[in-house]
């Protein structure tokens, strides 16, 4: 059974999300993978972090895209999980791929809406080539679009659509997509849906799963990653 573990913003339930102790916490649980979100900041540099908000992981308030890097650098965002990870302090994307670039798969999901991070997709493939990494990386978004851009812009990049309920014509979808990877919520995923899609070589990473009878349901089925915050219990299971 090969089906890759990649630990969800880095081993999330251990250390403060997306950071360079969650990163490094990741390698030493054992995880195949990685997966981390990015924004762009006032001076259009790529950082990671979930939420367009600095506010739920750090002691600081506001959006990402209204301060600079060299501004983000002054808050503190590990305190908040505890206090063993203060001064932890936001990546940016460049120090993200430094940080996991030994890792066999990592996930890059990009956050774009209509009126943040416009011309994301140019950045992050600039920092991509730049560490060499194409063949470990997959793009995911909810952002459809900024996965055609993507693809547009490098195709021999990886891409995976993020889906919460299935879309009509699945396959069909997908290869609208021009794309061999699906990153579905593991709540609509079943037999039938897995083995469509393995039928016409597309394979599917699910999120987040966490719970031990989820993975090991999701390992039944025959899924091909399983991105969650509890690498280490997820990686006992499966052996």
């Amino acid at each position: 059974m090969d089906i890759k573990i990649i630990a969800h913003r880095g081993s999330a339930n251990k250390t403060p999300e997306n950071t360079k102790a969650a990163f490094l916490q990741a390698k030493e649980d054992g995880a195949n993978g990685v997966e981390f979100d990015v924004h762009l900041t006032k001076d259009k540099e790529a950082v990671v972090i979930h939420d367009p908000q600095i506010d739920r992981v750090s002691n600081g308030k506001g959006f990402i895209k209204d301060y600079t890097v060299k501004e983000l650098k002054k808050f503190d965002f590990g305190s908040y999980y505890g206090k063993k990870f203060k001064g932890e302090e936001i990546l940016s994307l460049s120090e993200a791929l430094q940080i996991t670039k030994d890792f066999s798969l990592i996930n890059i999901e990009i956050k774009k809406g209509y009126n943040i991070n416009q011309g994301i997709e140019k950045k992050v493939i600039e920092k991509v080539k730049k560490y060499d990494l194409e063949e470990k990386i997959i793009i995911s978004s909810y952002n459809h679009e900024s996965l055609v851009i993507t693809k547009n812009i490098n195709s021999n990049l990886k891409i995976a659509p993020l889906f919460f309920a299935k879309p009509y014509q699945v396959v069909q979808y997908l290869k609208n997509l021009n794309t061999q990877y699906i990153h579905p919520y593991y709540l609509m995923v079943n037999q039938e849906l897995v083995d469509e899609l393995h039928k016409n070589d597309i394979k599917l990473n699910v999120y987040t799963v966490d719970h031990l009878e989820d993975i090991k349901l999701m390992a039944y089925y025959g899924v091909d990653g399983i991105i969650t915050n509890h690498t280490e219990n997820a990686l006992k299971l499966l052996k």
